[in-house]
Parts: structure tokens; C-alpha cells; sequence
């Protein structure tokens, strides 16, 4: 089973490629932009819990220190203003406690708060009486001091462990990023680099072979492969070349004094429509005693007839059957006219009448008064030859009729020799003839 192979073309090719470039581009600026938030997430939680917890367990050490000095003082010296102190400085302690337990209401934190209940009680003992165990309350101090030295540690661990995995994410966002960013602009080189070489060496071979036309080898394949822009413009290329040597030959095988086709590009054209299939018709035009006239004026004035001649059928042609219509010259006095098959009876009357009031402008006024010229035959017998006319063979052609364009030319040839038999311009429309 054939397998086929679509090439993208270049446009689509950088679109592609470029969109990976910015996709890529994009996925490295969304992966640096989710590391800044994760960043800024982590540093906003440090901020708020463990910065926070730490600053909290120095304010309750520093707190539950002045409780102390207070306490051992009031013991001492009795004074209710050491008492009173005391009081705020449990106050302060209490609502750091309390904000502290709204970031976290942990099994650390319970504990803390079960020994400083403790502590408070066995202050509240030594305020009471004025002199409760000193002893007791230090042990109970000491213990909520390494509560809170826990809680300090834990979170100091903690905190040491976001901010490693924060320099992970950071390192590893980073690297991420780089990497995206570098594979864009490697991809983006990479392909601009690719597509310059391609272009760049299409163009030299399109070069090459402009060159190579120049010299006349219209054959040359430049032989890139289809499918993009350059592929497309290199078969335009090709098919430029065939079109040139077509010209080429079409212009070898023109007649010089006319400058239409000659034999070999009528052949063409018949066998080529009769490829197609579609019917069309061949008018074959053959100028009346036209060498009495080249024997009686000249063979300038003749070649000046045969020049206007053809000027005439080609604007005719062109003018009633459109571009798809052909003309050429066979040699000498005569000329072939290939146009659509419904064409040929139109075209054939313009010439003739066309022909008819042209002619009469290159005789003298008084063989135009006679009404022809005197000479001879081809077999040198004196003869008057009537003003020149024109008769045109009409063949109607289809592939089922005729073969070749060699059949086509025997038919037109009959039929042209049925019209010299007939005085002034006529056409004849395969065997009806119509008489102007």
C-alpha cells in the first residue's frame, strides 16, 4: 500500500517551531513566577508563625524572669507593689501564651500551659501566705522555662527545615527555568539556523539553474523536494523550463516573415486537441492567384501581402475565437486557424470579408478597374488572374473521426480543392460550403 509523505511548508514549519520556543519561553517565566510565590508564601507563613513563636518564647522567658526577680522580692521585703508587678508581668505572660496558642494549640503547648497553671499556683501560695516554698515555685519555673526552651527548639528546627526546602524549591525552580529558557533559545537558533541553510541552498540550486536555462538547457531539475514554498516554486521552475523549450522550438519552427508557428507547432496543436476529446475545427486558408501576383508586382510586394495576411487572420482569430485560439503558417501562402468547433464559420466570414477590402488596396487602380492582372501559369501559358481571394478548407474535428494530424491535413487538402474550383473568396464547412 503506497504510503505518502506530507512535507509542512515553511510557514507552518516556523509556527510550529516557534510556538514550541514560546511555549517553552512561557513555561520557564510560569515556573520562575510559581517559585516567587511559593517564596513568598513561605516567607509570609515564616513571618507569621515561626519568626512569631520564637519572638514569643523570648517575651515568656523574659516574662516568667521578672516574675521571678518579683516573687523572690515580695518574700524579702513584703511590699504589695512588688505583688502588683507581679500581676502585670502574669497578665503579659497570659496573653502571649494566648496568642501563642492560637498559631498552634500543640501537645508542646499544653504542656507549657500545664506547668506555668502549676507555677502560677505555687506563686499565688507564696502571695497568700507571704511565705510559701520558695523552692517549689523555682522547681516549677524552671520546669515552665524548659517548656517554653522546647518549644523554641522545635520551632527553630522547623524553621531551619522551610528554609532548606525553601533553597531546594528556589534551586530547583531556577535550574527548571534555566533549562526551559535555554531549550527555547537552542530550538529558536536551531531552526533559524536550519531554515537559512534550506532557503540558502534551494536559491544556489535555483540559480544554478537559471544559469543553465540561460545556456539553453530547458531540461535542468533543480530537484527539490515538493511540498513548501520552495518545492512549489521549483516545480513552477520546471515547468517554466518545458514551457521555454516549447517556445523555443515553436520559435525555430515560426516563419520568419510572419513570425507564426510553423508545421511542427500546427502538429502539436491538432494531435494535443485531439487528445482532449472536445470536437473543434481547423480552418485551412490558401490565398487565390497569389503567384500571378508575386510574378506580376514583385516578390516585395508579395512578401508584404503574406505579411499583412497573417496580421489579419491573427487579429481576426484572436479578436472571435479568444486565447485558446490558434494560428499558423504553413509556408508560402498559406495559413491554418484552429478555434472552437461552433467558431469556425464566424471566423472564417470576418476573414474573408476582412481579406476582400484589404487585397484591393495593394493593386494598382487599373488592374482593379480591369478586374485582374495578366501572366501566365505554371505551365507558361498567358492568363488573365482575377484580383486575389482567399479560400478556407473548414475540417470539424473529433477523436473518433480522425486519428492524427496527418488526417486532418488529407481531409482539409479535399476540400481546399474542391473551393479553388470556385471563383472569388469562399469557406467550405467539411463538404457545405458557404459562398461570400
Amino acid at each position: 500500500m503506497p504510503t505518502f509523505q506530507r512535507r509542512f511548508s515553511i510557514v507552518q514549519k516556523l509556527i510550529a517551531s516557534y510556538a514550541v520556543v514560546i511555549f517553552l519561553t512561557t513555561a520557564a517565566l510560569v515556573f520562575a513566577l510559581l517559585g516567587l510565590y511559593s517564596q513568598n508564601r513561605t516567607a509570609k507563613e515564616i513571618a507569621r508563625t515561626d519568626l512569631f513563636v520564637i519572638s514569643a518564647t523570648y517575651r515568656l522567658r523574659e516574662s516568667l524572669s521578672a516574675q521571678d526577680r518579683f516573687a523572690g522580692r515580695y518574700l524579702i521585703l513584703k511590699s504589695d507593689e512588688f505583688k502588683d508587678l507581679f500581676n502585670q508581668r502574669q497578665s503579659e505572660f497570659m496573653t502571649i501564651l494566648g496568642e501563642l496558642g492560637r498559631r498552634g494549640n500543640d501537645q508542646p503547648f499544653r504542656d507549657l500551659v500545664a506547668s506555668y497553671e502549676r507555677y502560677r499556683q505555687a506563686t499565688e501560695r507564696i502571695f497568700a501566705t507571704g511565705n510559701g516554698d520558695p523552692l517549689a515555685a523555682k522547681k516549677d519555673s524552671d520546669e515552665v522555662t524548659a517548656r517554653i526552651d522546647a518549644i523554641s527548639a522545635l520551632r527553630r528546627t522547623l524553621l531551619d527545615q522551610k528554609l532548606a526546602e525553601a533553597d531546594r524549591r528556589e534551586s530547583a525552580t531556577v535550574r527548571l527555568a534555566l533549562i526551559l529558557a535555554f531549550s527555547g533559545f537552542i530550538l529558536a537558533l536551531t531552526v533559524a539556523s536550519l531554515t537559512v541553510h534550506s532557503i540558502s541552498t534551494a536559491i544556489t540550486k535555483l540559480k544554478k539553474g537559471m544559469h543553465r536555462i540561460a545556456e539553453g538547457d530547458f531540461d535542468y531539475d533543480p530537484q527539490l523536494p515538493a511540498g513548501d514554498e520552495i518545492g512549489a516554486l521549483a516545480g513552477d521552475f520546471v515547468r517554466m523550463g518545458k514551457k521555454l523549450k516549447e517556445l523555443e522550438q515553436m520559435s525555430l519552427d515560426a516563419s520568419p516573415l510572419t513570425r507564426l508557428p510553423g508545421n511542427i507547432a500546427i502538429e502539436r496543436v491538432l494531435n494535443r486537441r485531439l487528445q482532449s476529446g472536445e470536437p473543434f475545427a481547423v480552418c485551412y486558408a490558401d490565398l487565390d492567384n497569389f503567384k500571378a501576383f508575386n510574378d506580376h508586382y514583385g516578390y516585395i510586394k508579395a512578401s508584404e501581402v503574406i505579411k499583412l495576411t497573417a496580421e489579419l487572420i491573427h487579429d481576426t482569430v484572436r479578436q472571435m475565437a479568444g486565447g485558446d485560439a490558434f494560428v499558423g503558417h504553413v509556408g508560402g501562402d498559406d495559413f491554418v486557424m484552429v478555434v472552437a468547433s461552433d467558431k469556425g464559420g464566424p471566423v472564417c466570414e470576418h476573414v474573408i470579408t476582412r481579406f476582400d477590402d484589404f487585397i484591393r488596396q495593394h493593386y494598382s487602380a487599373e488592374d482593379l478597374a480591369k478586374g485582374a492582372i495578366e501572366g501566365v501559369d505554371r505551365y507558361g501559358v498567358p492568363r488573365t488572374f482575377p484580383i486575389m481571394s482567399i479560400s478556407i478548407a473548414v475540417v470539424i474535428c473529433s477523436r473518433e473521426e480522425f486519428a492524427s494530424a496527418v488526417d486532418i491535413a488529407k481531409a482539409a487538402a479535399d476540400i481546399k480543392d474542391l473551393l479553388k474550383s470556385t471563383p472569388g473568396s469562399n469557406y467550405l464547412i467539411n463538404r457545405r460550403k458557404g459562398k461570400r
